[in-house]
């Protein structure tokens, strides 16, 4: 009797064991080995997604992210869209008046510092106009609040102001309740009749609920709500009906005969360089969410008023760094390429024991510290170090003119190939131990010389090893910046001490970024090219 699962003879389509079509049972044991290899292989691809694939998308995000400008000075920002910094007027009081509230707050928050430290990168300045105008503007609305508790002691009662901006339920909630107290919430009539004081009380209630933890019905207001209260009043066509209404009656009624104070006049007390309409130009030019502004100061550009502008020449370090790093990477990779290559082969064509011995030679500089290394070279480079006192001992040099090792590219270029030489005589040697010494012998005995055999025979068979050491050396070498910072001096320094330099001292991180991008890019371009030219599938490691 013949099986129905395996006939031969069978019209319908071949079952499995079970009673599934063999196909079904076929592509769902092979979803199975996919699942089990992914679950296998997920731990590296969540480590990598974390410590490589993470950083480098937050760079690139870093490098063109300008949220600063916008988050701090948001209504200012709106108003200044339709200032036109061509006309060399500068912007109307209403801007002022924006920006006096919105520094107030940046003040309270402490983010007008950093805001300053952000826009001083683009002009010279700003950073210390931003801090001296902090340290003032709460002194701008002094006059209003001195005039509304003149008229009714009233307003300095921090409830009278819960009253009428918080809805009634939540004054009652936060009336007595430990601080914070609960969320704020708005009263809506109060928004429509007192738009910009009911915005700033907001403002000022969530600031002290989440910043000082405190209770809003308890506080003393800030001075900037009173003069956000006058410019309410003061506008034609008031109508309040609500808590407190009498009270704002009253002060509606005075208001006409306030004493008043321009905040033009204000900030241009604090420091005339808000009369500055370059100041306003570049806070209207950084005002966008996003920023090329970045990518053009890694480029020795600057995004003006007027456009993209190149730097001045004494300004233009980057190009030259970029252009410094490459060469000199090249360089270093090209001397450990000269110096590994007979150290390699040596080791591939001794004794298995000898070239054991030998190789741990090549792995100490592993077991010494990156730091010490750098310091030794710098001890044996300088001139009272070492090489010019054997230079000098043995008479190749004169004394009163020794040579200048340190600090500059030549300390660069030799400490940096003394640490990566171990990089490329590894890969080399990987390669030349696989290499079969029986080729050079058929070699010569069809009669090439010892040049000719190595050259046309051993050589090439060596090149995936060169290949393989040479990308290793230079990737390593373009972003070293702790030797070319201690032996490197003005002139031996790479682009990524720059890169160094603002992630911790400037704390330009949107420079550094953008730097890093284009550093990124630049390895990137050279990858490609030797995938074109030599094609990354020759290159070995053994």
């Amino acid at each position: 009797m013949t099986d129905s699962t395996t006939s031969p003879d069978q019209s319908g389509p071949m079952l499995a064991a079970d009673g599934t079509p063999l196909k079904k049972s076929l592509r769902r044991a092979l979803r199975r080995q996919k699942m089990r290899a992914l679950l296998l292989i997920s731990p590296l691809l969540i480590f990598i997604l974390v410590t490589f694939i993470a950083p480098i998308a937050d760079m690139l995000f870093r490098s063109v992210e300008n949220d600063i400008v916008g988050d701090t000075l948001p209504r200012t920002v709106t108003v200044l869209v339709d200032w036109d910094p061509d006309t060399d007027e500068l912007p109307s009081e209403g801007t002022y008046r924006a920006l006096y509230v919105d520094m107030f707050v940046a003040a309270e928050r402490k983010a007008h510092t950093r805001l300053g430290t952000r826009l001083n990168y683009e002009m010279t300045g700003i950073s210390s106009l931003f801090r001296r105008t902090g340290r003032d503007v709460d002194d701008f609305g002094e006059l209003y609040q001195d005039q509304f508790v003149a008229l009714n002691e009233a307003w300095e009662d921090p409830m009278v102001w819960a009253r009428i901006f918080g809805d009634a339920d939540w004054v009652a909630e936060a009336e007595g309740a430990d601080k914070p107290g609960p969320d704020f919430v708005p009263r809506d009539a109060a928004a429509t009749a007192l738009p910009t004081t009911a915005e700033v009380y907001a403002e000022f209630a969530e600031f002290l609920q989440t910043e000082d933890n405190d209770n809003p019905v308890e506080e003393d207001p800030w001075s900037l709500l009173y003069t956000a209260l006058y410019w309410d009043l003061a506008r034609n066509g008031f109508d309040y009906a609500g808590p407190e209404a009498e009270l704002i009656a009253e002060a509606a009624a005075a208001v006409p005969g306030f004493e008043t104070a321009s905040m033009k006049e204000n900030f241009l007390d604090s420091d005339k360089d808000w009369g500055n309409p370059e100041v306003w130009a570049t806070i209207q030019t950084y005002s966008p969410r996003y920023t090329p502004g970045y990518f053009l100061n890694a480029a020795d550009m600057q995004l003006t008023p007027d456009g993209i502008e190149q730097r001045p020449a004494n300004e233009q370090i980057y190009w030259i760094l970029f252009k410094r790093t490459i060469f000199m990477s090249m360089t270093i990779t090209i001397s450990c390429i000269l110096l590994g290559y007979p150290v390699a082969w040596l080791l591939a064509n001794l004794p298995m024991r000898t070239a054991n011995l030998l190789m741990i030679l090549v792995l100490l500089p592993f077991w010494t510290s990156l730091l010490v290394r750098t310091s030794a070279w710098k001890v044996m480079l300088q001139q009272q170090g070492v090489i010019n006192d054997v230079l000098v001992w043995i008479g190749l040099v004169d004394d009163s003119s020794r040579l200048i090792m340190i600090n500059n590219q030549f300390g660069t270029i030799v400490a940096m190939t003394h640490i990566l030489l171990p990089f490329m005589i590894l890969p080399l040697f990987s390669v030349m131990a696989t290499i079969p010494p029986t080729y050079m012998r058929a070699a010569k005995s069809l009669g090439a010389t010892d040049w000719t055999a190595f050259w046309r025979v051993y050589f090439p068979q060596s090149v995936p090893g060169i290949g393989a050491g040479s990308i290793l050396v230079f990737i390593l070498a373009i972003g070293y910046y702790i030797t070319p910072e201690i032996v490197g001096g003005t002139t031996g320094t790479f682009i990524s001490n720059r890169i160094a330099y603002h992630i911790s001292s400037s704390l330009n991180w949107g420079l550094a970024a953008a730097l890093g991008t284009i550093l990124l890019a630049a390895v990137l371009i050279l990858y490609w090219a030797y995938d074109r030219i030599v094609g990354i599938d020759n290159v070995k490691l053994g």
